[in-house]
């Protein structure tokens, strides 16, 4: 088990704390050059596995959408989408997408998907309020989002499991492929996922956070699928913030590797069965948001104008992490970081792009 150094501080000025984990010993796997190959090499077989396992089609998608269209995703709720006004359409308002989970479902109705089919494209997004800049977390996000459509009768807790496994074995798969280019990467992922609820987590284990009891079943188990996040547990607490228009809080959850070199739960992808319109009308009442009944997107989800639908975001850069075996997202992206962060990891042997 490596050991690690732990390096933690606080901007000047600033009350947010940036924090880098250092494994002792740690060396890249991959050259500078070759690391640039690998990621080419991830972004053009991944996909295809992928839209393999799912019968997904690529589609074009927006960098931004309009701010009074109801069709950004509010993530956590919390979060500040980074806005414009554009002068050439009479000043109207636009925000950079957080993430595209609205946005498919809409495109789904507008290009024509039928049912046993979905698109898949890449996002790009700006995340302006991430509260702490580490190992994992960047102010750039990159994945891949992805809308199938589904019957009433899918909505149910067998196809979200097989949905999973189908995505794990892609991922797997991919893999395989860069271990077979480059040997040197000695990355080797568990195909096996083990379910748990969220609540059967926090029964687990009462006395750890959220994040904690991650850590520690994924360390047990290596490949996870945390179910049900965004509803109140026992406890009267959440294990994790979820918009309440997009995912059903009762058929979600959350593709967990063991991230062997940091010793902690890298989650890959959120993902789930949409809402319909009962679920919605029950979350938004049960978020306090139900004045979102009368924007447009949520009117047709509420008259049934949009196809039922599962969905889910993959991570890009963290994909790339995990199967490289890199300690820190840097390394696979062109990220936004302080100075001190800059320092430690050039002082390290972690080479940022």
């Amino acid at each position: 088990m490596p050991c690690f150094r732990y390096v933690k501080y606080v901007h000047k000025g600033i009350s947010n704390m940036n924090q880098v984990f250092v494994p002792e010993g740690y060396k890249t796997q991959l050259s500078v050059y070759d690391t640039q190959r690998a990621i080419e090499l991830i972004k053009q077989i991944f996909p295809k596995h992928l839209g393999s396992a799912l019968n997904l089609k690529r589609v074009s998608a927006p960098l931004f959408v309009a701010a009074d269209a109801g069709l950004n995703d509010d993530l956590n709720g919390i979060e500040r989408p980074v806005s414009f006004d554009v002068p050439a359409v009479g000043g109207a308002k636009y925000e950079v997408v957080h993430s595209l989970a609205k946005w498919k479902r809409f495109a789904l109705k507008k290009y024509d998907f039928y049912v046993g089919k979905g698109l898949y494209t890449d996002m790009n997004a700006i995340r302006r309020d991430e509260e702490v800049l580490d190992n994992l977390h960047s102010v750039y996000v990159d994945q891949w989002d992805w809308e199938k459509v589904i019957t009433k009768e899918d909505r149910n807790e067998t196809y979200l499991k097989d949905t999973v496994r189908r995505i794990v074995s892609a991922i797997c798969n991919t893999g395989d492929e860069l271990r077979w280019a480059f040997p040197q990467i000695k990355t080797s992922l568990c195909r096996e996922v083990t379910f748990i609820t969220s609540q059967e987590l926090e029964d687990l284990y009462p006395d750890l956070s959220p994040a904690q009891r991650e850590a520690e079943f994924s360390r047990l188990h290596k490949t996870i699928f945390v179910m049900q996040i965004g509803k109140t547990l026992r406890s009267g607490k959440k294990h994790d913030n979820r918009a309440p228009d997009y995912d059903d809080w009762e058929l979600n959850g959350d593709i967990i590797f063991y991230h062997d070199i940091l010793q902690r739960a890298l989650e890959i992808s959120s993902m789930g069965i949409r809402v319909d319109e009962l679920s919605l009308e029950r979350q938004l009442h049960l978020a306090g948001c139900d004045e979102r009944r009368n924007l447009p997107f949520h009117k047709m989800l509420l008259n049934s104008q949009l196809p039922l639908s599962i969905g889910g975001g993959i991570g890009q850069s963290r994909l790339c992490m995990l199967l490289m075996g890199c300690a820190h997202i840097g390394e696979v992206q062109s990220g936004i970081w302080d100075s001190q962060t800059r320092h430690i990891c050039k002082e390290a042997g972690i080479f940022l792009l």
